[in-house]
């Protein structure tokens, strides 16, 4: 008898990454909820082979008291340009609660198609409160 072994599994590098791909209108909305939070949001990256380190190098400074979702998502697309093969995710800084209120991964290295997917979609995210 044979047996066929199962194909490779994608890597998974958090627990949203179990979910479907976000849209730029999830993601969008993401943005829109790490702001109206109050938290702070901010921007990180590594290369995929260091993606399981708990040290991602920091994109810039935190966004600090930024309310617009326009300024937040041209930072991770000039972060995604400056750094190709990298994941980048998004974070959102909990300044009361001095903890990461979310964090996802907006770009994926391992895509190969730049910024978008094959979909259409960006990499994966999920709203961190309840998905809706």
């Amino acid at each position: 008898m044979h047996v066929e072994p199962y194909p490779p599994t994608p890597r998974h590098v958090e627990t949203f990454s179990y979910l479907p791909p976000m849209t730029p209108e999830r993601l969008r909305y993401q943005i829109a909820y790490i702001i109206e939070s109050g938290w702070i949001p901010a921007i990180e990256h590594t290369e995929p082979e260091k993606s399981f380190s708990n040290f991602w190098y920091l994109w810039k400074l935190p966004l600090f008291g930024e309310r617009s979702v326009d300024k937040v998502l041209a930072e991770l697309d000039e972060c995604h340009r400056a750094n190709p093969g990298h994941h980048v995710r998004l974070l959102g800084y909990d300044n009361y609660m001095q903890s990461q209120g979310t964090a996802f991964i907006v770009h994926r290295a391992d895509a190969g198609l730049g910024q978008w997917a094959s979909n259409g979609a960006r990499s994966n995210g999920a709203r961190s409160n309840g998905a809706r």
